[in-house]
C-alpha cells in the first residue's frame, strides 16, 4: 500500500465514522454535543482562511455569525423568504463587509490590526443592541429575534428531531474544509502564505497582498454568515450579545491557535479537545464558575504556545508520518527504511 492510498483509505474511514455516527449516538442530548463540536470546527475553519493562511488575527469573527443569523431570520420574519434564500443573502452581506472592514484593517500590523477588528466588532454589537428597527427592518434591540415554530420541512429549515441538522452541519464543514485544501495547494494560498510571513518581500516579487487578503476575508465572512442562518435555525431564538459577542470570537480564535493555525485539520483537532471540555465544563459548573471554559481555554493555550507552539497538529502530524511510513514501509528523510 502507498502512502496516498493510506491516505485516502482512513480519509474514507473517517468520513464513514462520522455519517455513521447518528447510528449509534442517538440521544439528543450527546447528538447536541456533536452537532456544537461540528459547528465550532466549522467556524474555526473557515476563520482559518484568513486568520490562518493570510497571517493575520481576526478577532471579531462573532460579528459575521450575528449578520448572517438577523439576515436570513429577518428576511423569514417579515418577507416569508426561506431561510436557505436568507442564508446565502447573509453570507453575500458578510462577505462585503469583511471587505468593507479588511480594507482599512490590512494595512495594520500585530496587535493593532486584533485591536481594530474587535473595536469593528463590538462597535457593531452595540448598534445592534440599541436599534429596535432600521428602517422596514425590526431588529428588536436587545430581545432578539424569536423564529416561531413551523410545519417541519426542508423549505423552513425545521425539522423534527436533530438528524438533519447534523448531516447539514457536516456537509457545511465538509465543503468548507475541501476550499481550504484546494486553497492551500493553489496559487492563492502560497501568495496568502508568502504574503503573512514576509508582505515586503512577496510585494517585490509581484504578490498583491492587499487583495489576495481582502479575497481570503470575504471567503472567510461568506462561510462564518453561513453558520449563522444554521445557528438561528436550530436553536430558533437568539439575541445580540449571545450571538455577537467577543467571547464566540475569542473561543473561533482559540480553538485554531491551539489546533493549529494555518493548516487544514488544526480547527477540527482544536474543536474535537476543547468543544467537549467546554460543554461539560458549562453543564457542571457554570452555575458557580460562569466564564470559566474560557480561563481554561487561556491556560490550554499558553501550554500550547510553550510547549508546541504551532499546536498540537504539528506532533499528531510527526506521529502520524512515523506511522505510516511503518505501515507503507517507505524510506524516511534519510533514505534508510522505515
Amino acid at each position: 500500500m502507498s502512502r496516498k492510498q493510506l491516505d485516502t483509505s482512513l480519509l474514507g474511514l473517517a468520513a464513514l465514522i462520522a455519517f455513521g455516527l447518528p447510528l449509534v449516538v442517538t440521544s439528543p442530548t450527546y447528538l447536541q454535543i456533536l452537532i456544537l463540536l461540528f459547528f465550532y470546527a466549522y467556524l474555526t475553519t473557515s476563520w482559518n482562511l484568513v486568520g490562518g493562511f493570510a497571517g493575520v488575527l481576526p478577532l471579531g469573527h462573532s460579528v459575521f455569525v450575528g449578520i448572517g443569523a438577523y439576515t436570513s431570520t429577518i428576511l423569514t420574519l417579515q418577507y416569508g423568504v426561506s431561510p436557505w434564500i436568507g442564508m446565502l443573502v447573509g453570507g453575500l452581506l458578510a462577505a462585503l463587509v469583511g471587505v468593507i472592514i479588511g480594507l482599512p484593517t490590512f494595512r495594520l500590523r500585530g496587535a493593532y490590526f486584533c485591536l481594530c477588528t474587535i473595536a469593528f466588532a463590538e462597535g457593531i454589537r452595540v448598534m445592534v443592541e440599541n436599534i429596535d428597527s432600521l428602517g422596514p427592518l425590526k431588529i428588536n434591540g436587545p430581545r432578539g429575534l424569536l423564529i416561531p415554530l413551523k410545519e417541519p420541512s426542508f423549505w423552513h429549515y425545521q425539522f423534527m428531531s436533530k438528524l438533519p441538522y447534523y448531516y447539514i452541519i457536516l456537509t457545511l464543514l465538509i465543503l468548507v474544509l475541501a476550499l481550504t485544501w484546494f486553497i492551500s495547494r493553489s496559487k492563492i494560498g502560497y501568495y496568502l502564505a508568502a504574503g503573512g510571513e514576509e508582505p515586503e518581500a512577496a510585494t517585490a516579487l509581484g504578490v498583491n497582498v492587499a487583495n489576495c487578503k481582502l479575497l481570503a476575508m470575504a471567503l472567510s465572512c461568506f462561510f462564518t454568515a453561513l453558520a449563522g442562518t444554521f445557528y438561528a435555525q436550530l436553536m430558533l431564538y437568539f439575541y445580540p450579545k449571545g450571538l455577537m459577542g467577543l467571547d464566540l470570537s475569542f473561543e473561533i480564535a482559540f480553538i485554531a491557535l491551539i489546533g493549529g493555525r494555518g493548516t487544514i485539520a488544526g480547527p477540527v483537532i482544536g474543536a474535537l479537545v476543547l468543544r467537549p471540555l467546554n460543554e461539560f465544563t458549562r453543564i457542571y459548573l457554570s452555575d458557580m464558575l460562569p466564564g470559566l471554559h474560557l480561563v481554561i481555554f487561556g491556560l490550554i493555550l499558553i501550554m500550547v504556545m510553550l510547549y508546541k507552539p504551532q499546536g498540537l497538529t504539528a506532533p499528531l502530524a510527526a506521529a502520524y508520518d512515523k506511522l505510516a511510513r511503518k505501515i507503507t514501509r517507505e524510506p524516511n528523510a534519510k533514505g534508510a527504511a522505515a
